[in-house]
C-alpha cells in the first residue's frame, strides 16, 4: 500500500500542428484520400495555444506523513504533481528537493491522516542471484508486480559517477521509474530507475539505484532540499597500461590528475598534474570511478589524506574539501514558502516590496504564480492578485489560507475568497483539486 503512481502534467509550448496550412498524414493513400474527401486539403483549423501533456510514473511512500521518493526525470519540468495512492485515492503534490546528479527525488502530498510507508534496506548485501521484487505503474496500467534476481552488481550506464547500479531481470518497463525494488523481507534495496532495450520494451535488463546512494541522497533532501557534496577540484583519467608502463608501475590502477582546477581544494593543496591517485582516506582508489563517489562522500570543510605516485614514489598529501559547485545539476525546489496549495496557487508573504509595486498597504496574502488548468486557473485568478479572506477569515500569511482551505474541504464546501486586483475587489468560489 506505500508504493504509488503519480502523473505530471506539463504545459507546453505551441502544438507544431496548430495553423497547419497542408495536411500531414503517414496512412496509406485510400485513407489519405478519404480524409481529404472530409476535410479537404487544409488541416483543420484548431485553437492556437498551449498544449497540456501528461507524464506518468511511479514512486513510494518513505514516512507516514507524506515524503514520497521517486526520480528526478519522471517529474522535471512538471507544473502540477498528483500522486496516486494504491487504493485509488489521488493527491497534490509539491517537490520538496532533486539531486540531478543521481536522477532522484523527493515529493510531500498533502494529507491529514497518516500514510503507510515503507523503510530502506541494507543493499550492500544484496547477492547476485537473490529474489527480488519490482513494484510500479508501467504504462499507466496501475499497480503491478514482478520479480527477478539480482543480475549483477556495480553496473556503469554512463549516467554520472555516482551511482553504481543493480542489474535486474524483473520486467520493468515505461512508468516503472522511481518505483521501488524490495527484497524478501519486504525493504526496499533500491529505485527503478532505467532499461536497456532495443524496442522499447522489457528484454530483462533494467536497473536500480541502491538503497545505499538513495538512503543518504533522500535524508539530505528531507533535510536541506539539497544534497552536499564534498568537492576536491581535479580532472582525472584512467591509467591505461600504456600510461602504467611509461610511469614504471607495476599495474594499471588509480586515477590520473590531469588538470588541477583553479582556486580549488586541490590547487590549494600540493597535488600536482601527472600524480596518480590511488587512495583516498586509507581507501584504494583503484579506478577513476572510485574517486568521485569517495570525495562525494566525505564531510565538507574537513582534511582529507590523499595517496598519490609521483615520479614513482608515494606521497600523502593532505587537502581541505570544499562544497561541490552548483552547476545546474543540483538545486533546491522548495515547498512550503511560498506555497502551492490545492488550489493551484503559489503564495507568498506580502513584503514591502510586493505592497509598494501593487500599491496595496493593508493586510493579505499574494499569489505569486497560478498553476495551469487548476481550479484557480479556469476562475481567472492571475500572478498579482492579493486574497484578502478566506470565508470570513482575514488572512495574512499563506498559513493562514492552506487552514482556511482545509476547514472548507473538510466540510466539502467550495473555497471561497476575496479576492484583490488592483483596485478592484470580488469573491470567486473555487472548488478544492
Amino acid at each position: 500500500p506505500a508504493s504509488l503512481s503519480h502523473g505530471n502534467n506539463n504545459r507546453g509550448g505551441s502544438d507544431p500542428h496548430y495553423g497547419r496550412k497542408h495536411f500531414d498524414f503517414d496512412g496509406p493513400p485510400e485513407m489519405h484520400r478519404f480524409m481529404e474527401r472530409f476535410f479537404g486539403e487544409a488541416y483543420p483549423q484548431m485553437p492556437r495555444g498551449p498544449v497540456d501533456s501528461r507524464s506518468l510514473g511511479s514512486g513510494f511512500i518513505v514516512d507516514e506523513g507524506g515524503l514520497v521518493v521517486t526520480n528526478h526525470h519522471v517529474i522535471k519540468g512538471a507544473d502540477e504533481i498528483e500522486v496516486i495512492l494504491d487504493n485509488g485515492e489521488t493527491l497534490p503534490a509539491v517537490v520538496r528537493g532533486v539531486d540531478r546528479r543521481t536522477d532522484l527525488a523527493l515529493l510531500e502530498v498533502e494529507t491529514d491522516s497518516s500514510l503507510p510507508f515503507v523503510r530502506f534496506g541494507d543493499s550492500d548485501h544484496a547477492r547476485v542471484g537473490d529474489w527480488v521484487i519490482a513494484i510500479g505503474n508501467p504504462f499507466g496500467l496501475g499497480g503491478t508486480t514482478t520479480s527477478g534476481i539480482v543480475s549483477a552488481r556495480g553496473r556503469d550506464i554512463n549516467n554520472g559517477p555516482y551511482v553504481d547500479y543493480i542489474q535486474i531481470d524483473a520486467s520493468i518497463n515505461r512508468g516503472n521509474s522511481g518505483g521501488p525494488l524490495f527484497n524478501h523481507a519486504g525493504e526496499v534495496i533500491g529505485v527503478n530507475t532505467a532499461i536497456f532495450s532495443p524496442n522499447g520494451g522489457s528484454v530483462g535488463i533494467g536497473f536500480a539505484i541502491p538503497a545505499s546512494v538513495a538512503k543518504n541522497v533522500i535524508h539530505q533532501l528531507r533535510e536541506d532540499g539539497k544534497v552536499a557534496r564534498a568537492w576536491l577540484g581535479v580532472e582525472i583519467q584512467p591509467v591505461t597500461p600504456e600510461i602504467a608502463a611509461s610511469l614504471s608501475m607495476d599495474d594499471a590502477t588509480g586515477a590520473l590528475v590531469s588538470r588541477i582546477t583553479p582556486d580549488s581544494p586541490a590547487a590549494g593543496s600540493r597535488l600536482e598534474t601527472g600524480d596518480v591517485i590511488i587512495g583516498f582516506n586509507n581507501r584504494p582508489v583503484e579506478s577513476t570511478r572510485d574517486l568521485p563517489r569517495m570525495v562525494a562522500k566525505a564531510p565538507v570543510g574537513q582534511s582529507a589524506t590523499v595517496k598519490v605516485l609521483r615520479d614513482g614514489k608515494e606521497l600523502t598529501i593532505d587537502a581541505v574539501l570544499a562544497s561541490i559547485p552548483e552547476t545546474g545539476q543540483t538545486r533546491q525546489m522548495t515547498a512550503p514558502t511560498p506555497r502551492k496549495d490545492r488550489l493551484g496557487l503559489r503564495l507568498a508573504p506580502l513584503n514591502e516590496e510586493a505592497r509598494t509595486a501593487l500599491g496595496h498597504q493593508g493586510e493579505g496574502v499574494l499569489v505569486e504564480e497560478v498553476m495551469p488548468s487548476s481550479p484557480a486557473a479556469r476562475k481567472g485568478l492571475r500572478a498579482g492578485d492579493i486574497i484578502l479572506k478566506v470565508g470570513n477569515a482575514t488572512v495574512t500569511s499563506p498559513e493562514d489560507v492552506i487552514e482556511e482551505v482545509k476547514k472548507m474541504k473538510s466540510k466539502e464546501k467550495p473555497v471561497l475568497l476575496l479576492v484583490q486586483r488592483k483596485n478592484n475587489q470580488r469573491y470567486v468560489a473555487l472548488k478544492t483539486a
